[in-house]
């Protein structure tokens, strides 16, 4: 089988939590405790290809990891979920209450023509709340909810290491934003985002940016994408 040859170390037994770790600390490659940026696709490929090697990847991860992976094959693009989004953040905190969670998921699976019955979206609720809301403060912030995206469609990803500090971010912000309005357009994120990458010596092609730059829009209002929309996607934390 070919996906077990692409990954010794995945077995066709069922793994224990000691050979999981394993599996983890070696793509953690920084001992962060986090999976990210390019850790985080390698992670998952290697768990796909082991999955269609020997159907093993449901014993492989730990049951929230599993029902992730589950529940990205529901959802559709990374524009749909930043649209949904937005619907819900309206104060652009970079946050959405616990409470308009089952909203939330509703909409993403209506817009992905994914149907659905009330047991199996009460259960994806409760069981994003019980990963994402660690602290219990009934938030869920956008990097998290991010994760419900396909590695491929999870924009946010791109721009792990290219955070900015909210001093930062006001600068760069400000230099787009000429007039002083308080927005910029279509257009001037297009001029940000390649100033944003150029900056961090990273590659990006032209269809990746329409990619991105169509998904952050969809935070806009009617084509202005004020200042406090755009900080949710770029800075460390969002603000609050």
């Amino acid at each position: 089988m070919a996906g077990p040859q692409q990954a010794p170390h995945l077995h066709l037994a069922e793994l224990t939590a000691s050979q999981f770790l394993d599996v983890w600390r070696h793509f953690d490659a920084d001992g962060n405790g986090y999976i990210e940026g390019k850790e985080l696709e390698n992670f998952f490929q290697e768990l796909e290809s082991a999955r269609k090697g020997a159907g093993v990847l449901a014993q492989i991860l730990p049951t929230e990891e599993n029902f992730l992976l589950c529940f990205r094959q529901h959802v559709g693009s990374s524009s749909e979920f930043m649209e949904a989004w937005r619907r819900y953040d309206t104060d652009r905190s970079g946050y959405i209450e616990a409470n308009e969670l089952k909203g939330f998921l509703s909409d993403l699976l209506k817009k992905a023509n994914r149907p659905y019955d009330e047991p199996k979206l009460q259960e994806y609720t409760q069981t994003i709340l019980r990963m994402f809301d660690m602290n219990g403060d009934g938030k869920l912030g956008l990097s998290e909810m991010s994760r419900l995206l396909p590695v491929q469609e999870n924009f946010l990803l791109k721009f792990q290491g290219m955070k900015l500090s909210s001093e930062e971010f006001n600068a760069i912000f400000t230099f787009y934003d000429k007039d002083g309005s308080g927005f910029i357009d279509e257009n001037e994120l297009d001029a940000l985002l390649k100033d944003l990458y150029e900056k961090n010596k990273k590659e990006m092609n032209i269809q990746q940016l329409t990619n991105y730059r169509k998904s952050i829009m969809n935070l806009s209002d009617g084509g202005k994408l004020y200042r406090k929309e755009l900080e949710i996607v770029l800075c460390n934390e969002p603000p609050m």
